[in-house]
């Protein structure tokens, strides 16, 4: 599919991981979509006949890790490659990253990284996006992260996303558990910051739980490790009265039930979430 096509529905899907891959299968009507951490294929043949062989019964959408749109260094080009070649062995109707860092001066973080929040940074990162998506052929979404240290700058987190916004024509993946967890972190109203977000470019969500914080005071972790909150449902129902997205993931990193039903279950709300309309 060309950048410039309309973006297929996908409806609610679940984010591939390994230790769920037997009951994937078994649930398959159950689920809509699959999104694959790409950073695990590359280079891979036979993990790609793998997801080529999945990808006959699930649409597939590539994940990416290493791309550091924020990073002042170029793009890696060999990278960018790699996440081209899954995207093409599965067909991906979008590919996405993150809008941060995760190297510097060669030096990889193991860490998504917050960008200095300025004009400049933004342009880059535009620019970068911008060539990404052309590389790719395909739609490019970026993703808001999780921080832990706010870095002071010109511009707040939903104004940096909008001016990025405004320098390319790529899309967001919104990750509304990362916007749950950093208004609790550094103490904003979560639906404010959507209503200051440019909707319209929005084509994926993220849901996502996590263990809950101890106490008032703590700092709430972005863990992907526990049901989806009711918070992140009411966050994703005011998002849906405002704007149609094309995706909706759940994703569930650790701590997976014993009872694939209790995923299910999650898929199923997130589902009705969707279904329920502006009336909700």
């Amino acid at each position: 599919m060309g950048v410039g096509g309309i973006l297929p529905d996908l409806g609610v899907g679940l984010g591939y991981r390994s230790q769920l891959h037997d009951r994937i299968l078994e649930h398959e009507h159950e689920i809509d979509w699959l999104e694959v951490i790409t950073d695990g294929y590359i280079g891979d043949p036979a993990g790609l006949r793998d997801l080529q062989w999945l990808r006959e019964t699930f649409p597939i959408v590539p994940h990416s890790l290493e791309m550091s749109v924020g990073s002042e260094e170029p793009l890696d080009e060999d990278y960018l490659d790699g996440v081209a070649a899954v995207a093409d062995a599965v067909d991906a109707p979008w590919v996405s990253d993150h809008l941060c860092f995760t190297r510097d001066g060669g030096i990889h973080l193991d860490s998504l990284a917050p960008v200095q929040r300025t004009y400049r940074q933004a342009r880059r990162i535009a620019e970068k996006a911008q060539r990404i998506q052309d590389r790719l052929g395909r739609r490019f979404l970026l993703e808001n992260i999780t921080y832990y240290v706010d870095l002071p700058g010109e511009l707040t987190e939903a104004e940096m996303i909008s001016e990025v916004m405004r320098h390319c024509d790529c899309g967001i993946l919104l990750d509304l558990n990362n916007v749950a967890v950093n208004a609790r972190n550094h103490g904003y109203d979560p639906f404010r910051f959507l209503d200051a977000l440019p909707l319209d470019r929005v084509e994926q969500v993220h849901l996502a739980g996590n263990t809950a914080a101890e106490g008032p005071d703590a700092l709430q972790v972005d863990s992907h490790d526990d049901a989806v909150s009711d918070e992140v449902l009411r966050l994703l129902g005011h998002l849906l009265d405002r704007q149609h997205v094309k995706g909706i993931l759940l994703e569930r990193d650790d701590n997976f039930p014993d009872d694939f039903g209790e995923i299910v279950g999650e898929l199923r709300l997130a589902r009705w979430v969707v279904q329920s309309g502006p009336a909700r």
